[in-house]
């Protein structure tokens, strides 16, 4: 379109012009021409629309109509145009108005089209992408930031803030994306393709469909939060109504290939090497690849939410087809070994689990009757008659499961009433030396009949007719299982009474447990589950278990009351130390033994009285066992014997305890007794002396041991005290634990050891002792000569300073001596000592003086002499 210029001199002014009637006349005609020219123009670029459904052709249709109209603008802005408007302007022509209207709406419909290039421009890319891009995840990429673009031409634009704008473009790019998958997911092909392929490849078409409106409603969100900007409340079903409803459908493709790769993994080639028949595989593989033919033949548009009631018929057609199958098959696999509910037992359950599966490919039939044009299909006709072929199986696998149990029942029931109530269970071969402990009991009620009974229950529900001996058996259920539970009651009281037996009281109630035996023998002998009075026979063993646990009572009593008394002999201390002092005094030595020794002659009076009321229970014992009381009951002979040993052990355990608790206190850093250091010229020696200690410790050790004299031995299978024996004319002795226990290796050895430790110390503190020695002038020279020889040489002053000094200084350092030393459970009074020495050099130091003054005195004497002799002189 190009404006024609009017051949008229307009150099001239404007108001000149305009007041030329021929001028303005001449442009008046071509003003009448440019109006209708333009309005035409612009009128036709208003009809256009884009040529095409995606949104690539809109960007094509604004560049379009930006390019007309720019053209006609240019035209409008050259100067002769603009004169000659401004000319009829002037002139007031009436065609001035229709003129500028005309040129108005050019520029506005110019505007927009030019700022809708220029916002679509920045969308172009991603519209490309989306478009032309060679897989799904280029589009899965481009989405999120398409949108992003969206909102920012959303934001700025001016003519695409709205949503009779933005809308229609949202849904080119929809249909754009429909489009993709469309061209991508073709399922005359895609049960042909690898399946691995092929389920990608749907699963990336469906999160296609799926971001699309994810990244809207993300974007619709960002755009709530910020606040600022206007909303987007765009109509929901035209943009993802379609995408929507294909993804549904990509899902269904999806699951229809799980469903195809499933089958394939179940019959692969490991089930044809289990089962040895790989034709029959195949041909199952076969019906498989039939149950896509119906999708791959499809006459409508899959995606097409028109066709959808026909997508459901298709889709159930399949689900229907593989239901079948897949019933077929779970008969075929498991129909030797069924998979049981709980609580159902092996046959009944076999049933109950064929007809369930019956159940559903029934109910799956019945569905396809209720929709006619179903059967009648091809397809139709083989599903119906898969399932008459799975049914007839099932009926003769039901009727032959039936049939076996039936007869097997009636032949194995009559043998199992007949078995005995109780099972005699004995581990020892020989049953006449059987060991009390190695005998049990169980009950004899076959498990084989709880599962006929539970059989014949389930059996009468599913309709099957019953055996009169099985509905007998089973109508007296609550029957058995009260007489089970009664024998199991009493046997289990039974175990638990002879598990609190030991060795020694199981030989002890032999007697006893043999007549608990002989009322069990009818149980394992003679009745069975035919028998009338299994109630009668649980009664008696009760009451005779009942009265078994109650001498069981007894002598457990009197048994815990000889325990406490053993356990108060064997926990008794026999090295009681003297009670601690105040201050730093401990006990002297003599005074620490003899307190031991005393201490323990009272607890041994304790002991042998605890020991002496032993006799006494056992007899109580042998009263309740034997119903005698002398004491040497042959019933009780190992019994006895049992006590003796326990007593024996006790005593071992007492004396080896008490020792071994001695010994840590003599190596322990708790001093137990105070002994102290004198000087016996010309050694320094202990108070009382280290072989009087070694002494005492020995004989406390010896009468630790000797106090087992006391306890005297029991007369051979009895628990009577052994009398004093004659040995010979005069020598009696008395027997008792000593000898044993004394001869025993772990306390001959810890008493060795205490013996040990005791030497190791004292010899420690002699050689502590040998460093007092330093001070031995003080004692090792007689004062009396050793003075006469030192006044002999008439020594001067100053050797006796020097003697005097010395002297004193000992006498210092022996006071600045500790006075008591603590050595692991002695302590040594230092002080006796000390005080020896320092008198010791106190002497030396006044004889020492007393030499001094008598020498001064002598030459005091000779110079008076001389001075009185010089005075009479003169």
């Amino acid at each position: 379109v190009k404006l024609e210029m009017p051949d008229v001199n307009l150099d001239e002014e404007v108001t000149v012009l305009a007041k030329s009637p021929e001028v303005v006349e001449t442009l008046e005609a071509y003003a009448v021409t440019w109006q209708k020219l333009l309005s035409t123009a612009v009128g036709e670029q208003l009809k256009k629309v884009p040529q095409g459904n995606g949104p690539l052709a809109e960007i094509d249709f604004w560049r379009e109509r930006n390019a007309t109209l720019s053209a006609l603008s240019e035209q409008i802005k050259l100067p002769e145009v603009k004169k000659i408007l401004a000319v009829l302007q002037e002139a007031e022509s009436e065609h001035f108005e229709s003129l500028h209207s005309v040129l108005t709406d050019l520029r506005k419909h110019h505007v927009e089209a030019l700022d809708n290039v220029r916002f679509l421009s920045t969308l172009e890319r991603h519209l490309k992408n989306l478009t032309h891009g060679t897989g799904f995840n280029v589009v899965l990429d481009t989405i999120p930031s398409l949108m992003n673009a969206l909102r920012m031409v959303w934001i700025i634009s001016r003519h695409y803030n709205k949503d009779e704008r933005m809308v229609p473009l949202m849904e080119r790019i929809a249909w754009e994306i429909s489009t993709r998958v469309y061209k991508v997911v073709d399922l005359h092909t895609l049960f042909k393709e690898n399946r691995t392929a092929a389920k990608n490849k749907v699963m990336e078409a469906k999160s296609t469909l799926e971001e699309w409106k994810k990244s809207y409603f993300t974007v619709r969100a960002q755009i709530e939060a910020s606040g600022r900007e206007q909303r987007w409340e765009f109509d929901r079903k035209r943009l993802f109504e379609k995408t929507d409803y294909m993804a549904s459908i990509c899902q269904d493709l999806y699951d229809t290939l799980q469903v195809i790769e499933e089958f394939y993994n179940i019959f692969g080639p490991e089930l044809k090497a289990v089962t040895g028949d790989p034709k029959r595989i195949d041909d199952v593989l076969r019906r498989v690849d039939r149950l896509t033919s119906p999708m791959e033949q499809l006459t409508f548009d899959l995606f097409s939410i028109k066709c959808a009631s026909q997508w459901r018929f298709v889709k159930e057609e399949f689900k229907e087809g593989v239901l079948v199958e897949n019933v077929r098959q779970i008969f075929i696999r498991n129909f030797k070994n069924p998979p049981l509910c709980k609580n159902h037992p092996p046959v009944a359950g076999a049933i109950y689990w064929s007809r369930s599966l019956f159940y559903r490919i029934k109910h799956t039939i019945i569905r396809f009757q209720e929709a006619e044009e179903l059967l009648a299909t091809e397809r139709g006709k083989e599903v119906k008659q898969i399932y008459l072929q799975v049914a007839k199986k099932m009926k003769e696998y039901e009727d032959q499961k039936y049939s076996q149990w039936r007869d097997g029942t009636e032949q194995i029931l009559p043998q199992l009433l007949k078995k005995t109530l109780l099972n005699k269970i004995n581990s020892v071969l020989d049953e006449a030396v059987a060991v009390e402990k190695s005998v049990h009991f169980s009950v004899n009620f076959s498990p084989k009949l709880h599962e006929i009974i539970s059989e014949t229950k389930y059996m009468e529900q599913m309709g099957f007719p019953i055996p009169e001996m099985a509905r007998n058996v089973a109508l007296q259920e609550d029957k058995y299982l009260k007489c089970i539970d009664g024998l199991k009651n009493m046997l289990d009281h039974y175990d638990r009474l002879m598990g609190t037996l030991d060795e020694a009281e199981t030989k002890l109630l032999d007697d006893h447990i043999q007549e608990l035996w002989r009322v069990f023998k009818s149980g394992h002998r003679r009745l069975n589950w035919n028998s009338l009075g299994i109630s009668d026979f649980i009664d008696r063993c009760t009451q005779a278990i009942g009265k078994f646990e109650s001498l069981i009572h007894q002598i457990h009593k009197n048994s815990e009351d000889i325990n406490n008394k053993l356990l108060l002999i064997e926990s008794t201390n026999l090295f009681k130390s003297p009670p601690s002092k105040n201050g730093d005094e401990l006990p002297k030595v003599k005074e620490f033994f003899e307190h031991i020794k005393c201490e323990r002659v009272k607890d041994v009076e304790h002991m042998v009285r605890r020991y002496i009321a032993i006799g006494p229970l056992l007899t109580k014992v042998e009263g309740l066992v034997a119903n005698t009381n002398s004491g040497k009951s042959p019933k009780l002979f190992s019994y006895y014997a049992y006590w003796e040993n326990r007593i024996y052990q006790v005593l071992t355990q007492l004396i080896l305890k008490n020792l071994q608790s001695f010994n840590a206190s003599i190596v322990g850093n708790v001093p137990l007794f105070q002994t102290e250091t004198i000087l016996s010229a010309p050694e320094i020696i202990l108070q009382p002396n280290a072989s009087e200690i070694d002494k005492m410790t020995l004989q406390c050790i010896r009468d630790c041991v000797e106090v087992t004299k006391h306890f005297v031995r029991w007369m051979h299978g009895t628990c009577i005290e052994c009398p004093p024996q004659r040995i010979e004319e005069e020598e009696v002795i008395t027997l008792s634990f000593y000898n044993d226990i004394s001869q025993n290796p772990l306390i001959i050895e810890q008493a060795v050891l205490i013996t040990q430790n005791v030497h190791k110390l004292l010899a420690f503190l002699s050689n502590y002792l040998n460093r007092w020695k330093r001070y031995r002038l003080l004692w090792k020279l007689d004062k009396d000569i050793v003075m006469e020889k030192f006044a002999a040489k008439k020594p001067a002053c100053v050797v006796f300073d020097e003697k005097l000094q010395f002297y004193t200084k000992i006498a210092q350092d022996v006071t600045q001596q500790p006075l008591l030393k603590d050595e692991r459970f002695i302590r040594l009074q230092l002080g006796p000592l000390a005080y020896t020495l320092q008198e010791s050099a106190r002497g030396w130091v006044i004889s020492l003086g007393k030499l001094l003054n008598e020498s001064a005195k002598e030459e005091l004497v000779s110079l008076q002499e001389e001075i009185e002799v010089d005075a009479f002189s003169s």
